[in-house]
């Protein structure tokens, strides 16, 4: 597909002293071969990135939004190669990768209009009290200091660009690390924005090795962190920088309830398609992915059957197939450890419905009922293509379902009732709630992000602008007003 052994560096081309290959997870052919930057070229980063911090916030807004349509409209242009690139350094099947950059240039678009009318300040009288008169406040919102934007891979483009047009668009620095699995895709913005007018040093891509990114966490010079991974390493992070700005991306186990209104053939076909669709869309390697199915008793037995059918008839192979719906995991022991909890849990007694079966790095589509509540894939974020039925007996108990998981990312409720929809969002603890789908949702531009162990702070472009920057008020007195 492509080699490469170059990353950038504070806006330029550079190679390191040694490299590393990337190979497809569903062939094992070589991908590319990235170069890895030094400690030098590290500390050069960062450096440029802090020494830029006052030019860059003093960018005019057009420059800026500038630059991001020049991205969004670039990723317009390359999208089958991105999108073939994607495919072939994740395992991702083409039509998923082909949706990844689309979403990828919305979330450049967005930027660029949001450059253009962030931060136009608020004003507040203070007359309101006697010690006020003849003074107003004028509030704006200032970058907090360079991001250190760490990606996953299971969304290698898509996930890089909400760590940095977010960035651009409120004119701080950004040093992008892609993941270690998935980097190319990363660089590729790198490309992009080496096209563009924006000041040397205000960004960087930089596929540091994972043994190095301890240094550049403690980095006071980096005071916000915008990660998206495993909650172990989140809460690690978080932990070791108690000081900083951490925004934090989490795991899930994200849970789809099926109520009793939705009881039509055709309704419970929908939510079978659905549910079939999104248990397994990224090999199940989404963090919003739909885990756990919630079903009352009274479709229960009518809905399950039509899962079972739809999972069966997801396509499994090569995802350079256009009617591939899952392809591999991102890698073998990805595989494996999907294959252990799903064993894990049959000998404890669920009942397997169909899957179970692993090929290298492929896991067949999987669904189990009956599972105990104390294995390992009731409790976790699989992270593969595998969900679990349950039955449950009305609203509140299907609610307190939900809400029994250390997660709280993403709910999708199937009801046509909305005062049900409304009791949904006031009861559910998670961070966003899909009423009639599945909880695998997700609009770039809306508020995106979880509560208890799915993290702290929210995505979304606005929203990751209003995280980046903080309100910073200025007092003019003498004034009438």
């Amino acid at each position: 597909m492509t080699s490469t052994h170059a990353f950038w560096l504070a806006g330029r081309q550079a190679t390191g002293e040694d490299a590393f290959d990337v190979t497809s997870p569903w062939d094992g052919r070589l991908v590319g071969s990235v170069s890895i930057p030094t400690d030098a070229q590290v500390e050069e980063a960062v450096a440029a990135a802090y020494a830029v911090e006052a030019e860059f916030a003093a960018t005019p807004a057009h420059v800026r939004a500038a630059a991001l349509d020049h991205v969004s409209k670039r990723l317009v242009e390359r999208t089958e190669e991105i999108a073939q690139l994607i495919s072939a350094e994740n395992g991702k099947p083409i039509k998923w990768a082909r949706g990844e950059v689309g979403r990828a240039v919305s979330v450049f678009r967005f930027a660029a209009e949001e450059a253009r009318r962030f931060n136009g300040g608020e004003a507040q009288r203070l007359d309101t009290d006697a010690g006020g008169v003849g003074r107003l406040a004028l509030t704006r919102r200032f970058p907090r200091g360079t991001v250190l934007g760490i990606a996953p891979f299971n969304f290698p483009l898509n996930l890089c660009a909400h760590k940095v047009a977010p960035a651009i668009a409120v004119g701080t620095p950004i040093i992008l690390k892609p993941a270690p699995a998935t980097p190319l895709s990363g660089l590729i913005l790198g490309e992009l924005l080496a096209e563009t007018d924006l000041p040397a040093g205000s960004w960087s891509v930089l596929p540091v090795a994972n043994d190095k990114m301890p240094a550049l966490v403690q980095d006071e010079r980096l005071p916000v962190i915008s990660f998206t991974g495993s909650e172990t390493v989140g809460y690690a992070i978080m932990d070791s920088v108690p000081r900083k700005h951490c925004t934090l991306e989490l795991g899930g186990n994200g849970a789809a309830v099926v109520l009793a209104d939705w009881a039509s053939d055709e309704d419970l076909d929908w939510a079978a398609t659905r549910i079939a669709t999104f248990s397994n869309y990224q090999a199940g390697q989404s963090c919003i992915s739909v885990q756990r199915v919630i079903a009352d008793a009274s479709v229960y037995d009518r809905l399950v059957p039509k899962i079972v059918a739809a999972v069966e008839a997801q396509v499994t192979g090569d995802p350079n197939d256009a009617a591939t719906d899952v392809g591999p995991l991102v890698n073998e022991d990805a595989a494996k450890r999907v294959e252990a909890w799903v064993d894990e849990a049959v000998k404890a007694g669920a009942s397997l419905l169909t899957g179970g079966k692993r090929e290298g790095a492929s896991y067949a589509p999987t669904v189990l009922a009956d599972v105990p509540a104390d294995t390992t894939i009731s409790c976790e974020e699989v992270f593969g293509p595998v969900l679990t039925v349950r039955r449950v007996e009305g609203e509140a108990e299907a609610f307190a379902a939900v809400n029994d998981s250390k997660y709280g990312l993403q709910a999708g409720v199937f009801t046509h009732d909305l005062q049900t929809a409304f009791r949904a969002h006031r009861a559910l603890e998670v961070g966003g709630v899909v009423v009639g789908d599945v909880p695998s949702y997700r609009a770039d531009q809306m508020p995106y992000g979880g509560v208890k162990q799915s993290g702290v702070g929210r995505e979304g472009v606005r929203f990751a602008m209003d995280d980046y920057t903080y309100e910073r008020v200025m007092v003019l007195t003498g004034l009438a007003l």
